[in-house]
Parts: structure tokens; C-alpha cells; sequence
């Protein structure tokens, strides 16, 4: 066993490309570091005190080397990575919660709207510490994932800790087929079209554009603007970032990439044509919109197509490209293979996109000192070395901080947690927007 694997190694450093071969000395130091794994793998299999699967603690070992680089480079399995293809195209089954591991439990980023978890009242920052009363200590996200799936109809019973409250409560959901709509439109008060993107997946890009007719449609043109809300949208797939943002920019560049390797350092542009012809727009932003969803805020923010309105955003600006391993390609790594930049020149990582006019979504009163965590939390996180700038490129911040209760001045005396008081905001912004000349609505909208 020892003699395979560790011919098995050798032989995969000396297939790697010249370029990425190390000196002599390294090549040494390296292959002794590879033959003391192969020992310790040897010596658990043999002297542990139970018998262990070789597969199991071989795919811990990969999974180790992998997050000790940052919170995002992980190893797909046969099962995971049929579950990502299913999550990626729109359809898969469960409790509908975005998730990473986190201490040794399951953090959710956040809930799915409409979906088993969002209706049973799980929130973004939510710790799940066991599923059907076993603990999910000690095992990895794959198995966490794997046993909160099942079939449809079933119950299960996740034990949750959440900031502001007194300890771990029990919650019972019953697990449904999720399909995930990803974008969902509205109009609000007869002349503001309201966009939802609840992630970025295969349909977020034509679901944005088919919205935007539908709303120009069902005003009959008369919109005074749009609010593109991606609160509590943990992300997607980059392609479908820059079409979303491609739909509102009529020119310049959308996002870029920078990574180690020359085919990771790309830049993507919009094409001619605004679908909404200038009309203005508002982004809503929370601590829970991350990764694709930064990238649509950060390239509106900075064309100043739209002001961003809300929380600071998760501050994840890494890319993770998909790497199938094997003959069957059933089986992948994620690796993170590049920052990537807004218009600009801000790296968000670790940052985080800053809105233009601040404006927290009032919280329990049991969770008003809790702080959200965010990228900048993670353990092993990839730092920023950018300095902290404003987008004019002078040190500082601008000012726009909104108090709760001048957002809540017209829906004053009614139940806080019916109110979104970001929306209300937004909606407010827009129509004043809309009585001002053209000259003073492009004047504003350079000033935020």
C-alpha cells in the first residue's frame, strides 16, 4: 500500500507543468513531506484503535489540505458535486439553506425564500449544531449536507444556535423539493419596479431581463425606477453577475480577475443597450449579500447607475473555479484561483461593498448588540492589502447614514418586524427622484 501511493505521488509531481516544478532542495523537502503522510495513513489504518474506511479519512485529508488555504476551497465528491450540478441548474431537494462550515457546525448564510427552512423561520447567521439530535461536530460539511437531505415529506429536527438568544432551541422542518426561483418581481406603489435575486444560478440572468419587460409592461412605461434588492444573496455563478449587471449598464467594464495563472486574469464589459433606458435604480445590500451578489452592487456603484442602499455587503472577493478530477469527471475540486476587481479597481475581499446611504434593518430587541459575521470573520481568510479607499480614491468614507427613524417616519406606530424599512427608504429615494429636473436627478446620483 505504502509503495503505490507513494509512487502514486511522485509520479503526479513529476506530470506537473515545468513551470511549477520547485528547485532541487524543495523537490526533496517535498517528497519527505509526502512519504510522512503516506506513514501517518499507514499507521492509522493499521494501529487505530477501531478500523477505519480508507476512503473516509483519505477524503478528510484532502479536505484539510484544501481549507487550510481559505474558507472556499473545498473537494467535491461524487455525491456533492451531483447535488452542486442540481443546485447550479435550479433544482434540488432539501430544506432550501445556503450553508458553510464554520467552527465545527453548519453556519447558514442564509435562507432560501419560500422554501421549508425560510418558512420555519431559519435566518442568515444561524448555527446549526444537530440534526435529529446528533451532533455535527467532528464531521464535515459534505455529511452535515447530506444528512439534512432526504425525501420529500419527511421531518427533521435541526438544533439551532443563534446570537441574542439564551441558548440552543430545536426546530422541526419538513423537507420539500426545492425549486429554486431565483428571481422574483413586483411593482410597488404603482410606478417602482422591485426586483429579487435570492441566488445566482443557470436562470438568474434571463429572470432579471424577463422581469424588467414584465415591469415596463405592466406600468405601461410610466416606471419612476427600480429597486434590484439582493439582500441575503450568498452568490453564484460569475457569468451570471455580469449578465445581471450587463442588463442595466449601457457601457464600460462590468468586474475583473487576477490570479496567479495568465488564463485567471480576464476582464468582462458590458454591450450597448440599458433595458431601462436610464431610469433610476436602487440596490439593497445586507451583511448576507456576497461573492456575485457584490459584484452587480460594486459595478452599478461604480458606473453610478444605481445607489446602493443598505448593510455592508459579506466581503467575499475570491473566485473559485470548478477543477473536475478523474476519466468520469463525477468529482471536483473548488479552488480559488483569483480576486477579482470592480470597475475601479476595489478588491471587495474581505471589504465588503459599502452602501451609498447606510441603513440597518432594525433588529430584535434580544439581538440589537449582536454583530453580523462576515468574510473578514472566517478562519484562514485571504486578506485585503489594498488600502482602505473611498471611490474617489481619498482616505475616508461618505456620509449618508439614514437613522431608523427617518426611514420609519411614515410607517410609525406599526409593527416593527412587518415594516422593511430599507425598502420603504428605497421606494421614498425613487419617487423624489422622479419630480426632480433631469439635470438634478444625474447631479444626485453623482453625489451618493
Amino acid at each position: 500500500m505504502r509503495k503505490f501511493v507513494t509512487s502514486a505521488l511522485i509520479a503526479f509531481m513529476m506530470a506537473m507543468p515545468a513551470e511549477a516544478q520547485k528547485s532541487k532542495s524543495d523537490e526533496d523537502e517535498l517528497y519527505k513531506q509526502l512519504d510522512l503522510l503516506v506513514n501517518i495513513l499507514e499507521r492509522v489504518r493499521n494501529d487505530y484503535v477501531d478500523e477505519v474506511d480508507d476512503k473516509e479519512v483519505i477524503e478528510a485529508a484532502i479536505q484539510g489540505m484544501l481549507k487550510s488555504l481559505d474558507p472556499h476551497s473545498t473537494y467535491l465528491n461524487p455525491d456533492v458535486f451531483q447535488q452542486v450540478r442540481v443546485q447550479t441548474e435550479g433544482e434540488y431537494g432539501g430544506l432550501g439553506i445556503e450553508v458553510q462550515m464554520e467552527n465545527g457546525v453548519v453556519k447558514v448564510v442564509s435562507p432560501i425564500d419560500d422554501t421549508p427552512a425560510a418558512k420555519a423561520g431559519v435566518q442568515g447567521g444561524d448555527y446549526i449544531t444537530h440534526i435529529d439530535g446528533d451532533a455535527i461536530l467532528g464531521k464535515t460539511l459534505t455529511e452535515a449536507v447530506k444528512e439534512m437531505r432526504g425525501k420529500v415529506g419527511e421531518p427533521i429536527i435541526v438544533t439551532i444556535v443563534r446570537e441574542g438568544e439564551d441558548g440552543p432551541f430545536d426546530m422541526e422542518i419538513i423537507r420539500e423539493k426545492i425549486l429554486v426561483r431565483s428571481v422574483r418581481h413586483r411593482i410597488e406603489e404603482d410606478t417602482i419596479g422591485y426586483i429579487r435575486v435570492t441566488t445566482f444560478n443557470m436562470q438568474s440572468g434571463v429572470g432579471v431581463e424577463n422581469a424588467i419587460e414584465k415591469l415596463m409592461e405592466q406600468s405601461g412605461g410610466a416606471l419612476d425606477g427600480v429597486i434590484l434588492d439582493l439582500r441575503n444573496n450568498p452568490g453564484g455563478l460569475l457569468k451570471e453577475a455580469i449578465r445581471i449587471s450587463d442588463a442595466f449598464l449601457d457601457r464600460g467594464e462590468i468586474v475583473s480577475t487576477r490570479g496567479r495563472r495568465p488564463e485567471n486574469n480576464n476582464r468582462w464589459y458590458a454591450t450597448p443597450g440599458d433595458m431601462l433606458d436610464g431610469l433610476p435604480v436602487v440596490v439593497l445590500t445586507n451583511a448576507y449579500s456576497a461573492s456575485a451578489s457584490e459584484i452587480v452592487a460594486g459595478a452599478l456603484q461604480d458606473h453610478r447607475r444605481a445607489i446602493v442602499l443598505g448593510d455592508k455587503t459579506f466581503g467575499k472577493g475570491t473566485v473559485q473555479s470548478e477543477i473536475r478530477l478523474g476519466r468520469r469527471a463525477n468529482q471536483a475540486i473548488r479552488l480559488t484561483t483569483a480576486r477579482y476587481f470592480t470597475p475601479s479597481g476595489r478588491s471587495i475581499q474581505e471589504r465588503g461593498v459599502e452602501p451609498d446611504i447606510p441603513l440597518q434593518f432594525p433588529r430584535p430587541k434580544s439581538q440589537r448588540n449582536a454583530q453580523p459575521r462576515r468574510e473578514a470573520d472566517l478562519n484562514g481568510v485571504i486578506r485585503n492589502d489594498q488600502r482602505k479607499l473611498d471611490r474617489s480614491g481619498e482616505e475616508g468614507a461618505l456620509d449618508n447614514s439614514v437613522s431608523v427613524e427617518e426611514a420609519t417616519k411614515e410607517t410609525a406606530g406599526k409593527e416593527p418586524e412587518r415594516v422593511d424599512v430599507q425598502l420603504r427608504y428605497a421606494i421614498k429615494l425613487l419617487k423624489n427622484l422622479s419630480r426632480l429636473p433631469e439635470e438634478q436627478v444625474a447631479e444626485a446620483e453623482i453625489k451618493q
